[in-house]
């Protein structure tokens, strides 16, 4: 049996609310968007590196480059 194509894993830049982070996420492992914007909120209530998490992996994770 073969494994589905996964999308590779991009910013999504139609279904961002800040830099499309969480929506790519979302995307290439097949959850949620609302989901993991909800659970990235969250875990910001918890002490921890979110919001530098989530600045590197705008830096790092290309945008899909869309229109």
């Amino acid at each position: 049996m073969t494994s589905p194509a996964r999308m590779p894993l991009r910013r999504d830049s139609r279904h961002k609310v800040v830099a499309g982070v969480c929506a790519g996420l979302a995307r290439r492992y097949g959850l949620s968007r609302t989901g993991l914007r909800l659970a990235f909120v969250v875990s910001c209530i918890l002490p921890g590196p979110q919001f530098v998490a989530y600045l590197l992996l705008w830096v790092v994770i290309p945008s899909d480059a869309r229109g």
